[in-house]
């Protein structure tokens, strides 16, 4: 028997009326909590199963309730493993560097491309342009903690940006545009959707071919005019949507701390 699967403390008691599969469940969940890791390989079913006596049947139904509260989390191919904690995703005009910053990680990046290209008629109808006007286009995998966590594309108008490509590619985009070019983003409009990562994606974020992703589309201007359009993939598995809510015309009752927006 797989020593970790041993030292899982607590037995099943067939004399209680809570189901076997409810009692392994709150086992499982107190050894993840006070010994697991994040990320660290969990026992397999077969070796729970025989280190409580256990149908495995039983053992999935506990699993299985795990994988839902996030606890756990399945990879096909090769077991489950201890869920990593989902960082809260909120909807805001704020940096990348900024907002990984705030929840105390460390941000950094990987520019794919730093270029000019045409715009293409997606593009133009995207940013209010002319097709074949220049665009510039910046790429890059960003990763907090050094784990991949999104893939970013902005394409930003030319004229807008002058000289920017004479220089190296911006750590922080948002603060070039404002410090540089005094283009501060007032407002936004954000479109998301679940999307399955394509074999590109899916090799730089380092998931399977398929996996769930949230694909954020989003304009945002200064006063009237749009100024960034990007694309954004969000590995599914480590991000959670935060979006607070407000009833028109009333107020705020107590500012949100940091500790309540994310887990």
């Amino acid at each position: 028997m797989n020593s970790s699967a041993a030292a899982i403390v607590g037995d099943i008691d067939a004399t209680l009326k809570t189901s076997k599969h409810v009692q392994l469940r709150d086992i499982l969940r107190a050894h993840i909590q006070a010994n697991c890791p994040p990320g660290s390989i969990f026992p397999s079913e077969r070796e729970l199963s025989e280190r409580f006596g256990l149908a495995r049947m039983t053992v999935r139904q506990a699993i299985d309730a795990l994988v839902g509260e996030s606890v756990l989390e399945r990879v096909v191919g090769l077991g489950t493993f201890v869920a990593r904690p989902k960082v809260d995703l909120q909807v805001k005009l704020t940096s990348y560097s900024e907002e990984m910053q705030r929840r105390g990680m460390v941000p950094a990046a990987r520019v794919l491309s730093f270029e000019q290209i045409g715009a293409t008629g997606l593009l133009a109808r995207e940013l209010q342009l002319d097709e074949g006007q220049p665009v510039v286009r910046f790429r890059r995998l960003l990763l907090a903690d050094n784990e991949p966590m999104s893939v970013d594309e902005n394409f930003i108008p030319a004229s807008r940006v002058p000289g920017i490509l004479d220089d190296p590619p911006p750590t922080s985009l948002y603060n070039v545009l404002s410090e540089r070019y005094g283009l501060v983003m007032e407002w936004g409009e954000d479109m998301i959707e679940a999307t399955a990562a394509s074999p590109s994606i899916a090799r730089l974020l380092n998931v399977e071919m398929g996996a769930p992703l949230l694909k954020i589309q989003r304009h945002a201007f200064v006063s009237r005019a749009m100024v960034d359009y990007s694309v954004s993939f969000y590995r599914a598995d480590r991000y959670k949507l935060w979006v607070p809510l407000q009833r028109p015309g009333t107020r705020t009752p107590r500012a949100y701390s940091a500790s309540r927006k994310y887990s």
